[in-house]
């Protein structure tokens, strides 16, 4: 919301200056974003009129211009392509410094003496835009200080304001804050009403229910299409960041400005019929004023008449309906929509109107009709016309209300930690626009209309203490017991986990839950992904079904930024469509790139691979105090996964996950220059941990027989393992292998495996034959249960 800082003064006079009154502004939750001062140091700068203008003798974009500078005429050479005789403009003299520090000189240019300078509106520092010279009205007095005629010095001051605060997106409304903020009275801008001097009128019918309880019209016949915007007007509009464009837009736009009510001038001479807001019928077409042919459905509000749609409510209007410099006939419009018919409309068609963006935050139900008699009365002093009578269709049941909210004085000093005075409390709220009532207790206060975020009473204590001055608030140290959080041994908490990974040298990343549905499909992990009903834009239209697609953009980028050994893992939710609505999981992902190892001396570099990241998500198993319990298997089914180089985790036989390397195909269409490793797997299944029991220790000594074995390619080491476990019972305590072998001296699809059993007991110490013993009976299980035996 950007607005001129004199405009608001007329509204609110208050004796602070500009900085006092910008920090007031964003203490009371009204951020200024930005200050842009206009017309500074341009005091000298004076009005000047053109009498003569000849082409240069030596130049072809030069005039030689003698200028009536009010105390005498000069001769100014110009370059402006819109210097012409008659012409008012700002002139420097000599001796006079512009904005940009450039100071006016007496100088010959192509040989011809020219002793000033006429200025743009941009070498003023007053706009952004300069195709020529600044023209002022015709009946500017020659002589006049620019400051006077321009009312000058001023500033462009822009808010950042939340989604709740819709009512200070238009002069009145923020009039009323600024009034109550500093002890002043605002003035309401004027509403006259303006009496019809012909009969036609359009007839409105209502089909939406409260999408649109109200809307008013107005046709004005005969004006004058070629009048030009007064400098006042159009100065506003630019102050405010907007582009004059024609009369009768402007006026639809200083309105808004002023009262924060949306309004659309049409051409009423295109109009046939009445005028029906309903909903857009499914594929139904409109080309809008920017030249765009939207296809629309039924969750779009439409304006119509007997023919076709001819403007997207609380968007933007129809081409085919417009004012253009022919238009002799117009119809106003100003309607309360209903903000959850206009909210993401606009995003939908890639779109974004100040209307759009007034509308789906809330406009002043009230405000139609006003709006439509300050229009009326401006237009009638700018292009002439005749008005006809406000045709106003209202659905009385369908309007939004504003129900009284109690305001307890306990509750309020409660909250806040301080007493504020009752007359305060009523000072304020009053002074806001607020209907009070003393009750027993507190207050019964009713919010203005334009109002939409008061509804409890937490939000009448905001409004007493950030108008009262949040310094006023005490500082006080907490006082009393905090009670100690119940710490259990059966659960690995969340903050186990993330410093757990941080540990293993992995960086924590956090992304939002929203992705591009296009990301997901190149995943192959789009079914059952949620679509947001009001996204944020494209490329957050659906809730993710996993963490790694973005987690993996967030390794693009990195890589993107030379840093080649990124390490980054994120502990978040994901969310996939069940079959009762959308459900929602606790998930840990990692993601890894690079050298294995940070950049060293002692050994060569070798990138990393499945099972450095299996190491690091074993880790985090670890925690549990079960790792028997997880167990991976070969997960050639998963789209995005390595087929060799990937397997599912498995937590007593329940898939909990993945682990591997990417696709290639997947990571080719990703444009990454190396197949990262990752891993994926439930929170939940990680948060469970057996609780730790004592037990007894041997004290006699370990014996470790090493064996060589040939098996089939094709039987995992883990189902291996578990046999011999099982074979062996409590007397092996670790396995450990040590080499694996595929080659010459082996038949095809064999591998050797060379692994040592640590075997202890903790009776007695084990005797040769206890230890051949073992060897006998675990070489039997593997041969009895994978087909294995002895190598050589």
């Amino acid at each position: 919301m950007k607005f001129s800082e004199n405009w608001l003064r007329e509204l609110v006079p208050v004796d602070a200056d500009h900085d006092t009154l910008v920090a007031r502004l964003t203490m009371s939750g009204l951020e200024v974003e930005s200050v842009e001062p206009v017309g500074e140091r341009i005091e000298d700068i004076v009005v000047a009129q053109i009498l003569h203008c000849e082409p240069h003798p030596d130049a072809d974009r030069l005039r030689v211009c003698e200028v009536d500078a009010g105390d005498g005429r000069l001769q100014i050479v110009c370059g402006a392509p819109n210097a012409r005789a008659g012409l008012k403009a700002p002139l420097a003299r000599v001796g006079s410094t512009l904005p940009g520090g450039l100071t006016i000189g007496s100088t010959r240019l192509r040989g011809v003496e020219s002793n000033g300078m006429l200025c743009s509106s941009k070498e003023l520092g007053i706009s952004e835009e300069a195709t020529g010279l600044m023209e002022l009205p015709a009946d500017t007095p020659v002589g006049a200080r620019l400051t006077d005629v321009l009312h000058l010095p001023d500033a462009r001051i822009e808010l950042k304001l939340t989604p709740n605060r819709a009512d200070c997106l238009g002069l009145r409304g923020l009039a009323f804050d600024v009034a109550a903020q500093f002890g002043s009275i605002a003035i309401e801008p004027p509403a006259p009403t303006i009496p019809p001097l012909l009969h036609d009128a359009l007839q409105i019918r209502l089909q939406a229910g409260a999408d649109c309880p109200r809307y008013c019209g107005r046709v004005i016949r005969r004006v004058d299409p070629t009048a030009p915007s007064p400098l006042w007007l159009t100065e506003r509009l630019r102050r405010c960041g907007l582009r004059p464009v024609s009369a009768v837009v402007d006026v639809t736009s200083l309105v808004m400005l002023e009262l924060g009510q949306p309004l659309h001038a049409f051409d009423r001479d295109t109009l046939e019929g009445e005028i029906t807001v309903r909903r857009a019928g499914d594929r139904e077409s409109l080309k809008l004023l920017d030249e765009r042919t939207v296809e629309l459905d039924r969750e779009f509000l439409v304006i119509a008449d007997d023919r076709a749609a001819v403007a997207l409510a609380g968007v933007m209007g129809g081409y085919d309906t417009r004012v253009t410099d022919a238009t002799r006939d117009v119809f106003l419009e100003a309607a309360h929509f209903s903000p959850a018919v206009v909210a993401g409309r606009a995003r939908r068609l890639g779109m974004h109107t100040d209307a759009a963006h007034r509308f789906e935050r809330g406009v002043d139900p009230e405000l139609p009709r006003r709006a439509i008699e300050r229009a009326t009365e401006l237009l009638l002093a700018i292009t002439g016309g005749e008005p006809g009578p406000v045709t106003e269709a209202v659905l009385e049941d369908a309007l939004p209300g504003r129900a009284p909210v109690a305001l307890r004085r306990q509750r309020l000093a409660r909250v806040l930690g301080l007493a504020v005075p009752d007359a305060e409390v009523e000072r304020i709220l009053g002074a806001l626009g607020m209907q009070v009532e003393s009750t027993a207790d507190g207050w019964s206060v009713t919010p203005p209309s334009r109002r939409f975020d008061i509804g409890i009473e937490e939000d009448l204590i905001e409004e007493v203490v950030r108008v009262h001055g949040y310094e006023a608030v005490p500082t006080h140290a907490p006082s009393g017991e905090l009670p100690l959080p119940v710490v259990t041994e059966t659960r690995v908490s969340t903050d186990a986990l993330r410093a757990q990974a941080a540990a293993r040298g992995y960086s924590e990343a956090l992304n939002y839950a929203f992705l591009a549905p296009e990301l997901l499909r190149t995943w192959g992990l789009d079914e059952g992904a949620v679509a947001l009903a009001n996204p944020l834009s494209a490329e957050m239209a659906v809730m993710r079904t996993a963490l790694l697609p973005g987690l993996v953009e967030s390794l693009r980028r990195n890589l993107a930024r030379q840093h080649t050994r990124v390490r980054l893992f994120e502990l978040g939710h994901s969310f996939r469509m069940g079959s009762a609505g959308p459900e929602e999981s606790q998930r840990i992902a990692a993601v890894a790139v690079g050298a294995a190892e940070p950049e060293q001396w002692s050994r060569a570099a070798r990138g990393i691979d499945y099972f450095d990241i299996k190491g690091d998500l074993q880790s985090l198993i670890a925690l549990t105090g079960q790792p028997q319990a997880f167990t991976f298997e070969p997960a050639a089914d998963v789209a995005w996964l390595h087929p060799g180089r990937s397997a599912r985790v498995l937590r007593a036989g329940e898939a909990i996950g993945w682990i591997g390397e990417l696709h290639p195909r997947l990571v080719a269409a990703l444009d990454l220059l190396a197949g990262p490793v990752a891993f994926e797997v439930d929170v939940g299944a990680l948060a469970g941990r057996a609780v730790a029991r004592a037990g007894r220790i041997s004290r006699y000594p370990s014996v470790r027989r090493d064996l060589s074995l040939v098996v089939a390619e094709t039987v995992a080491w883990a189902d291996m393992a578990a046999s011999l476990r099982a074979a062996l019972g409590e007397r092996l305590t670790d396995i450990a292998v040590f080499d694996r072998y595929t080659g010459p001296g082996l038949e095809s699809g064999c591998k050797s495996l060379a692994i040592g059993l640590i075997l202890q007991d903790v009776s007695r110490t084990l005797t040769d034959a206890d230890a051949d013993a073992a060897v006998a009976t675990a070489v039997a299980a593997l041969q009895r249960e994978h087909g294995a035996r002895l190598r050589g």
